[in-house]
């Protein structure tokens, strides 16, 4: 009698539905150690030293929210940070750091600070205060950069192009940051989900609603991804070279040992614990 097919195609669905659910466990598993175990474990290390960029971040976009409020305040704050395409490009190259901190007036700003406030904590704690401001500012910069070669371009180009009246609106802010460090962090970590939360997001934003910030959070997630492909790259060069550095001979240190009743001897150090006992021979005999 002929064995029906159905009944070893089920057995086949099932292993391969406990191996689909094992392995989207071990990612989940593995991406939240990366994303939030590592970082709080950091946090218990350095205290809230540790979230000084997060706290200066937030406090900077409450600042200028709280000062926009104001029709001179506004104005100030529009000269100090704000940042568009048809300004010279030194006086926006000027004024793109405090851009950082300069949020948009039509979005709810306590959500903004939240984002900001999370991103920049994440990324201090992970990959330290100088790539963090480094990330920052390059992902900014790439999308404000990259809107003058698409204004120069015009329209047309595959919708690469954008008219000359884009540059009167003003650029994102904080919020290509928080984009550029939120996908970097997914790069560098291994972390899909937080990837195709953050990439994802901004497809569907372009999509949905395309304007200037749609583009320039895409552009800002092409600049992380390439960065952290760079970092990844250069790590995975890093073993090869620290290997060469530690296989060259290091010279001898020399330290002063006092005798009692005697005068300094110098004495070399053991660079390694394999010379140790030649050491102790050679001060015996």
């Amino acid at each position: 009698m002929r064995p029906e097919v159905g009944a070893s195609a089920v057995p086949r669905a099932n292993a391969a539905l406990i191996r689909a659910v094992r392995f989207a466990a071990r990612t989940l598993c593995g991406e939240f150690r990366a994303i939030v175990v590592d970082p709080v474990r950091q946090l218990t290390h350095r205290g809230l030293s540790g979230l000084v960029l997060a706290f200066v971040a937030a406090f900077g976009v409450v600042f200028f929210h709280g000062i926009a409020q104001h029709p001179a305040g506004a104005t100030a704050v529009r000269l100090l940070g704000g940042v568009q395409a048809d300004l010279p490009l030194w006086l926006a190259l000027l004024r793109t750091p405090v851009s950082l901190y300069v949020p948009a007036l039509d979005l709810p700003v306590w959500a903004g600070i939240t984002q900001l406030f999370l991103a920049f904590a994440l990324a201090e704690l992970s990959l330290g205060r100088r790539r963090t401001l480094f990330i920052s500012y390059a992902t900014t910069l790439a999308g404000t950069l990259t809107v003058r070669v698409m204004i120069a371009l015009g329209p047309g180009w595959w919708g690469f192009g954008l008219p000359p009246g884009v540059g009167h609106v003003l650029d994102t802010g904080p919020s290509a940051a928080v984009v550029g460090l939120f996908t970097y962090l997914s790069v560098v970590r291994r972390a899909p989900v937080v990837f195709f939360l953050t990439g994802g997001s901004m497809v569907v934003e372009s999509i949905v609603k395309p304007n200037l910030a749609g583009r320039e959070h895409l552009i800002a997630v092409a600049a992380a991804v390439v960065l952290g492909l760079c970092h990844d790259r250069g790590l995975r060069r890093l073993p090869a070279a620290a290997l060469l550095a530690a296989s060259r001979p290091r010279p001898a240190r020399r330290t002063g040992v006092v005798r009692a009743g005697g005068p300094v001897v110098l004495a070399r150090e053991a660079r390694s614990a394999d010379a140790c006992p030649e050491l102790i021979r050679g001060k015996g005999e």
